[in-house]
């Protein structure tokens, strides 16, 4: 089995808790239907015919955060991303932020 060389101890505890399978339920947009909700792709498995196998990443749920405090998590803070889902949820948060007023901002023709 595939480990990645750095941060290997909260890796692998991370891939013991999700069963090294990606703990996506739809932050990426794909509801995963098929799979009963959440995303079927496995460590070291193939995604298709066409792609090789999928090294699944421990990174936070929570996109907000910066690299370098996510970085600092602990296993317990962090879940199993395989690539497509890690990267399209990613997307979709920095969307939804930029969507969101910031607090305090006021409208440009407020009197």
């Amino acid at each position: 089995m595939s480990e990645p060389i750095a941060y290997a101890a909260v890796w692998r505890a991370v891939m013991q808790a999700a069963g090294y399978r990606c703990q996506c339920t739809g932050q990426c947009g794909n509801p995963h239907k098929n799979s009963s909700g959440r995303c079927p792709r496995e460590h070291d498995q193939c995604a298709s015919k066409r792609r090789g196998p999928v090294h699944l990443a421990a990174a936070p749920a929570d996109f907000s955060q910066s690299q370098r405090t996510a970085a600092a998590l602990p296993a317990g803070s962090l879940r199993a991303w395989c690539p497509d889902c890690y990267d399209a949820a990613r997307r979709a948060a920095a969307r939804a932020g930029r969507q969101r007023p910031k607090v305090g901002q006021t409208s440009l023709f407020d009197l």
